[in-house]
Order: structure tokens, then sequence, then C-alpha cells
């Protein structure tokens, strides 16, 4: 059976994916499809990034300001969202572009796993149900985070039913809650990813954290909290909000909130990096060695080649 075709950009954050996708895009003309987490979530606009009109200029953007504040969204959530926009495009002639930086989303979706629930252990729950009781969400959610950083990203401290299967699915010696992938890549797909070296992407990183306060990304996590967006909603815990949130309430200043951006942000790179690492069929780009529209003009070229051959 012929595998439809897919374009993917990713990177770790502020390695100028959204740029090269638009780029690409026009070049192709097609649509792209956004690949990362924060962007489904409407009026979740500085903090995350997210392109406006005039940075998308023109192009049709998929899978962004698709859910409201309060709704939860996972990995099996977003291949069953993005499966049919691929198959649909494919459909009328285009090759999607996938652009983003959420490493276990793309990397899922490309390999074919499959998500659902497995065999347990009901001596370990049980054991986890008495520490939260004793000790609370807190904890377990701590408990995660050093055993899993990425899945403890994407899952609420308070959504304690996932927080300890992920607990235990690594307790029985899986990385994920999944249970099977498909032999090879499900798509027909070139990834082009963006790397720089390590100084270069944190002062990019510092660069976008002040443009995003220059934004105004306190006025927007403060209009968020006032029209009743819970701090504690999992589109609230993600980088850049959770840390501006007590400085707009007033339990922390603004220094230590934009230290706290700059470091998230950099350790939420790393993990995207070691994400990207079990991806072998990654093409590698460093933007820094192309002038002007060099690397747009080497990627597309390649892009061309690929799907020729």
């Amino acid at each position: 059976m012929k595998r439809e075709r897919l374009i993917v950009v990713l990177g770790p954050t502020a390695s100028g994916k959204t740029g090269l996708s638009i780029e690409l895009a026009k070049q192709f003309d097609t649509e792209i499809i956004s690949g990362d987490s924060q962007l489904v979530y409407k009026g979740f606009d500085i903090g995350s990034a997210k392109p406006d009109k005039k940075e998308r200029d023109g192009v049709v953007h998929h899978m962004i300001d698709i859910l409201p504040p309060d709704a939860s969204f996972n990995v099996a959530d977003f291949i069953d969202r993005v499966k049919p926009i691929i198959t649909d495009l494919n459909n009328r002639g285009k090759l999607p572009i996938l652009a983003g930086g959420t490493g276990l989303y793309i990397k899922s979706l490309l390999e074919g796993y499959q998500f659902n629930d497995t065999a347990g252990d009901d001596e370990y729950r049980l054991k986890l149900e008495k520490l939260s009781e004793e000790k609370g969400k807190q904890y377990l959610h701590d408990m995660l985070r050093e055993i899993n950083p990425e899945a403890a990203e994407r899952i609420h401290v308070n959504n304690l039913r996932r927080v300890m299967r992920a607990l235990e699915v690594y307790h029985l010696g899986g990385e994920q809650i999944s249970t099977q992938k498909e032999k090879g890549l499900v798509y027909d797909v070139y990834v082009a990813g963006l790397i720089w070296h390590r100084s270069e992407l944190y002062d990019r990183i510092n660069r976008r954290v002040h443009m995003m306060l220059q934004q105004g990304l306190a006025e927007e996590v403060r209009n968020l909290l006032n029209s009743g967006v819970s701090p504690e909603s999992q589109s609230m815990r993600g980088i850049g909000y959770k840390e501006m949130v007590n400085y707009v309430r007033g339990t922390g200043t603004l220094e230590q909130a934009v230290d706290d951006i700059k470091k998230g942000t950099r350790h939420f790179a790393k993990r995207q990096l070691t994400w990207y690492r079990k991806m072998p069929y990654v093409h590698w780009y460093h933007p820094a060695l192309y002038r002007e529209r060099g690397l747009v003009d080497n990627v597309s070229w390649n892009i061309a080649r690929f799907f020729k051959g």
C-alpha cells in the first residue's frame, strides 16, 4: 500500500521552525500542521510563540486555536486529529508540512505508536494510591518528573489517574503508555531538523523570552487569569505561563519569573533534543551555515529530490 507523503520540520524551541516551514509551504503551495502541544489553546499566543496572521503570510495552519484553555490534550489526541488532516491534504494533491517541537508527538505519529490501556500491576497501583493519600498528588508528580520528564510536562499534576498510569507503565518496564508500533515509518516522509550550537540556541532563547515580555506576556497571563482560566489547568502549566503566574499574582518578582522562564526553556530544549536523537531519519541543518535564503533553498531542493526519487 502506498504511503502518504509528509514533510516534517522539527528542532528545539527558538530554532527557527516556524519561519522555515512557512517559506517551504509557500514554495510547495501547501498547508502547515502544527506539532506543538501548546498552540492548540485559544488565547495562549505570546507565551507559546504562536505565529499571528501576518507571520503566517497567507499559509493555512491546522491544529492552532482548536481548544478552550481548560481542555486536556495528549499525544493520543494529537495523533487522532492529525492523521485525517494528512490524509485530506494528500487526497487534495498537496504535500503537508508538520512543524513542531513536541518530540513525543512527532515520533509517535511517524512511527505508528498505538496508545491504549495495558495490563497493570494492582499491588503497585495500590502503593501509589497510598502515597497520594499520605503525601499528596504533587509527590507522585515529582516522582514522575524524575523518571520521565517528558510525561511530567504533558500530564498535569491534578490528573492523578494519568500520573499513576505513567508511573505504573514505567514500573512495568515501558517508557510510554503505548503497546506497539509499526515496522518502519508510517509515512513517506522527509524530516528536516534545525540544530544550533548550545551557546547560539541559548542566546536565541534569551532573546525570545525578552521579546515575549515586550509583546505583553504578563498582560496576556493576567487577562487569562481574569477570564477564569485556572492556574492549575494544563494549558497554564506551559513554560512561560506557569512562571509568570506568581509575578502577576504578586507573589514573585518579574526578574525571578524571567530567570525561571529562561531556565525552563533551556531544559525543555534539552528534552526535545533527547527525543530527536531517537529519530535517526532526521536530516539535520545548521541555519547559521546558510546566508539569506540559502537554508530554505537547500532544504526545498533536498525535499524535491527526495520525493522525485
